[in-house]
């Protein structure tokens, strides 16, 4: 699991996550009520009840409504997100991206709009932590 972006949002999960593997192609919608954590390669559309984190070398293709979600991967489709959203540096997003609270890393891709629909501004900061090299 060091692959993963560790970020303070998933340090505080209460339960044990799903995982979708690196190497793994899911085809189909996903739904679940905690979080997820996505390695490998979703086509589908997804409503995650707790946080979602898409690593970097991960891709989905479709939209996504969640709680909460880092994205360091990338992500083909609509991006929903009740709370908060973090955008890493190795990011690649396309389609609407949607969120209460948005921070975004320099160097992120973004092809569409972003909305903040919280009273806060977005966020842009510099990301420390070392990208892990792709296998």
């Amino acid at each position: 699991m060091s692959e993963l972006p560790r970020r303070r949002l998933l340090d505080r999960l209460g339960s044990t996550p799903s995982l979708i593997a690196q190497h793994t192609r899911l085809v189909g919608d996903i739904e679940t009520q905690g979080a997820l954590l996505v390695n490998g390669t979703v086509q589908g559309n997804g409503h995650i009840g707790g946080e979602v984190a898409i690593s970097s070398g991960a891709r989905w293709e479709g939209d996504v409504h969640a709680e909460r979600a880092v994205i360091a991967g990338t992500v083909v489709g609509n991006l929903t997100v009740a709370d908060k959203l973090e955008i890493g540096a190795s990011a690649r997003l396309r389609g609407r991206i949607t969120g209460k609270r948005i921070a975004i890393a320099l160097g992120a891709q973004i092809d569409g709009e972003i909305a903040c629909t919280g009273s806060e501004p977005i966020i842009e900061f510099v990301e420390k932590r070392a990208a892990v090299p792709e296998p």
